[in-house]
């Protein structure tokens, strides 16, 4: 009977590769939103360590003049557009436009300089315009930060790949209610769809593209 080490080492031996980071990347903070620090909300999670390493990639990300793109979910009152996502995800309501649990997570707050992509589902690709913007800015990968490591993290991980880009997931800057999905998240994501980094290894990365003086 194959013991878990048996299984684990099988599968490293299909999935071991790394891609690398791209040369023209850019950074995704995703749906970093006041319900998830908000003790008593279903949504809740122990993430401000998440956040705090995002921040700090962020910092290194603009010192080296890469595009950073803040994502968040905002629904008509009704839900309407939330289609049969908002219907399954009962804690989406959290995010319905005026609610104050949809407001950023503390400490963050978009720059006139990044973008901001508002989305009804959980990828940050789908049924919004972020593909063809980083296609038409000349962007090869994105380092995907964000909540939750098993929700719109992961498929915004797979839409990624899945429209040709480079795809880096830095650990330390994902967070999720519980450490059993997250790590079962990071472990297939970084399988199949993605390198996953730790939140040195992006900086020293970024780091390398920062101008010369």
């Amino acid at each position: 009977m194959s013991t878990e080490e048996d299984l684990l080492a099988n599968y490293k031996k299909a999935y071991d590769n790394r891609v690398g980071f791209g040369t023209r990347p850019a950074l995704l903070l995703i749906d970093f939103c006041q319900a998830y620090f908000e003790k008593g909300n279903a949504l809740y999670a122990e993430v401000d360590e998440a956040l705090a390493s995002a921040l700090r990639i962020r910092s290194v990300a603009h010192a080296a003049g890469i595009p950073v793109i803040l994502t968040n979910v905002v629904y008509h009152p009704s839900g309407f557009d939330g289609g049969r996502f908002f219907e399954k995800a009962m804690p989406l309501r959290n995010f319905t436009q005026g609610n104050p649990m949809a407001a950023w997570g503390p400490g963050l707050e978009p720059l006139e300089t990044e973008l901001v992509v508002s989305k009804q589902y959980p990828s940050a690709f789908f049924g919004t315009s972020l593909a063809s913007t980083l296609t038409a800015a000349g962007v090869d990968s994105v380092i995907l930060t964000g909540l939750t490591t098993s929700g719109c993290v992961r498929a915004s991980c797979v839409d990624a790949m899945s429209h040709g880009f480079k795809t880096a997931v830095v650990a330390e800057a994902c967070g999720d209610r519980h450490a059993g999905p997250h790590e079962a998240n990071l472990f297939d994501m970084n399988a199949k769809y993605a390198d996953v980094v730790s939140e040195a290894e992006a900086i020293a990365f970024l780091e390398t593209l920062r101008p010369s003086v």
